[in-house]
């Protein structure tokens, strides 16, 4: 019988493709990208670029709103706190078309946050959903992905980057993430940008109810956050 012939070694360029390709080496890069972000957000503060409506080409009308979307989305995928951008959207163009920039915005940082999950982390993390909380919350994401993710949106105590890389890490679709995204940040996103425009009259009946849905929210988002912390404790 013929003995079977030894395959020859990968070339080194391959092996060097496959190592920079695994996994873990994609997830690595993540967190390196997003360490970087995060550290040129706190040297730069790029959020106050766009509130003071600073810009390298000066533009006005239905341009500048569409160049503080993308700035707005880019902004949130770096980690910079979304209600400092919807008041800033909404001194800058009132409420109803820094509305419409602040939700553009939104989903598309959202959606640059779960590409970049999905494309570099979903491969090494969803090995590691062994415990019974994290089995849970990953079948919930997978299998109702718009109800799921709506709720979550809606709650105003989800960090939004957080929940953006947990559903990427999930098997939800894009279409469910995005759509309930849009619909679920509607609420919270408006009362932030009325409050922004109407800043300038704080004794005004638009900027209290708006204010006021504000700290109401945060006040039942803490109550829950409590809750559901002391209960874990408990079991």
């Amino acid at each position: 019988m013929f003995e079977p012939v030894p395959r020859p070694p990968a070339p080194l360029a391959v092996r060097c493709a496959q190592m920079l390709l695994s996994p873990w080496s994609r997830l690595s890069f993540l967190a390196l990208m997003l360490a970087c972000a995060g550290a040129l957000v706190v040297l730069y503060e790029p959020q106050r670029l766009l509130s003071e409506g600073r810009a390298p080409v000066q533009l006005s009308g239905a341009a500048a709103v569409v160049l503080f979307g993308i700035g707005y989305g880019v902004c949130t995928a770096a980690f910079v706190p979304r209600p400092l951008l919807n008041l800033a959207a909404g001194a800058l163009f009132g409420s109803t078309a820094g509305l419409v920039s602040a939700l553009a915005g939104t989903v598309l940082g959202a959606g640059i946050a779960f590409t970049l999950g999905r494309l570099l982390g979903q491969d090494a993390l969803r090995p590691l959903l062994r415990g019974r909380w994290l089995k849970a919350a990953d079948h919930q994401l997978s299998a109702h992905g718009f109800r799921s993710m709506l709720a979550v949106r809606l709650f105003p105590g989800v960090p939004f980057a957080a929940a953006n890389y947990c559903a990427a890490v999930s098997r939800m679709g894009y279409t469910p993430f995005l759509l309930a995204t849009g619909l679920g940040s509607i609420p919270n996103t408006a009362a932030y940008v009325i409050a922004g425009s109407r800043a300038g009259s704080p004794t005004s009946p638009a900027f209290m109810i708006s204010t006021g849905f504000i700290v109401v929210t945060g006040i039942a988002a803490g109550v829950v956050a409590w809750r559901k912390r002391h209960r874990l404790r408990g079991d």
